[in-house]
């Protein structure tokens, strides 16, 4: 196929997202149609968020609740396989025509969207480093990374400042001195 595969918006009932994904992604892949439709997303954000008591817990909300994106060359076919999936509305654009998004309405939607990290560290914060070489010691946050999910701590060892990178799971809040 010399066409690229583009994205469309298809409406589903709402809570039907994840099913309709699944669903379209199993018909294409029984009927060995990768090259037709080769991706299904239900936008979504992945949000973790980190409490002081060193809790991690991830929660994943849906961007746009009843919709799904489908990324397809789009033929008889391909329209057939995905409008007559249990659960799917029709598809976005006038008289449920498909209409492609362009590339901005794609980044806007989030299709490619990283996930975001909620931290309850800031620099100035005292930390209590729970596991690794330094368990047991108190230091000063002096950094955060949340693209590599570390922290920068400085502790006082054998009295001198001493910097260390460690990550989020190893280290919680703490008022102690």
């Amino acid at each position: 196929m010399s066409e690229a595969a583009r994205w469309y918006v298809v409406h589903t009932y709402s809570g039907y997202e994840n099913k309709v994904a699944q669903t379209i992604l199993k018909v294409v892949d029984n009927r060995k149609l990768q090259e037709l439709i080769p991706e299904v997303r239900v936008p979504v954000e992945l949000v973790t968020e980190i409490t002081d008591k060193n809790k991690q817990k991830e929660v994943e909300k849906k961007l746009f609740p009843g919709y799904v994106l489908v990324k397809m060359i789009l033929t008889d076919e391909s329209w057939y396989i995905v409008r007559n999936t249990r659960g799917v509305t029709g598809f976005v654009g006038p008289a449920s025509k498909p209409v492609p998004l362009t590339e901005r309405e794609v980044a806007a939607l989030g299709v490619e969207r990283a996930r975001t990290i909620e931290v309850d560290l800031k620099p100035g914060d005292r930390v209590k480093i729970d596991a690794g070489a330094m368990e047991g010691f108190i230091g000063e946050v002096k950094g955060v990374n949340t693209d590599d999910m570390t922290v920068e701590v400085t502790v006082s060892m054998f009295g001198r400042e001493t910097l260390a990178e460690l990550n989020f799971s190893q280290v919680s809040k703490t008022d102690e001195y």
